[in-house]
């Protein structure tokens, strides 16, 4: 069985990934998307993601969803894989929209982390190898300061969520965008290579590199 991920560099994304795979499913393709409403932190870094798809061996494909929703199930219809992997944690929206993609284009839908509470699931992510750092922050919710935090372990978790209380453990209503820097999904580990701190109409972000540590 094969699947294709959508893959934006996260860490629930490669969580995802990481569990299907465990679960017997080859999960060949990545695929990025570039959105039409508004600036994505993880598009603007394209690079990195080429970097991370790299690393994991796996082929990266982009849609533009200026092509339309139709023309997205076309696409993953045309690749021969069996599941729509996506990360999707508690936002039912979004959900139903990756479920109505698979439907169209004759597959299943796999959200491998749908239902799990976000504090045990970040603790479980760092447990299983897994580190990440903080490249966007919806403005409203977080400040610039919290760019660049990077969560190796879960003191670093708890740290977190001491210095901004009422924030979701793994920033699950968008109060905070990802990079993967360590997974058992590749060899070795990244640092974040910060370039320039920006500023969109809803976030702080970084442009930013990533290099072997």
């Amino acid at each position: 069985m094969k699947g294709v991920a959508f893959f934006s560099g996260g860490k629930d994304g490669l969580y995802s990934i990481y569990l299907a795979e465990k679960n017997g499913i080859e999960v060949p393709y990545l695929l990025a998307l570039k959105t039409t409403i508004g600036l994505s932190p993880h598009w603007e870094n394209f690079d990195a993601l080429k970097t991370l798809a790299e690393a994991m061996g796996k082929e990266l494909l982009t849609f533009d969803m200026a092509e339309g929703s139709d023309a997205l199930t076309g696409f993953i219809g045309s690749l021969g894989v069996d599941y729509l992997i996506a990360g999707d944690i508690l936002l039912e929206d979004h959900k139903v929209w990756v479920e109505s993609l698979a439907e169209k284009a004759g597959i299943k839908a796999l959200e491998p982390l749908w239902g799990r509470d976000t504090l045990e699931l970040a603790v479980k992510m760092l447990g299983k190898g897994f580190e990440w750092a903080v490249i966007a922050v919806d403005k409203k919710k977080l400040p610039k300061e919290a760019l660049a935090y990077t969560f190796s372990s879960k003191h670093d978790l708890e740290d977190f969520l001491k210095t901004y209380p009422g924030v979701d453990p793994v920033g699950e209503f968008g109060e905070f965008h990802t990079v993967v820097l360590a997974s058992p999904l590749f060899e070795g580990r990244f640092k974040l290579e910060v370039k320039s701190f920006e500023e969109s109409e809803r976030y702080h972000w970084l442009r930013f590199g990533l290099v072997r540590a």
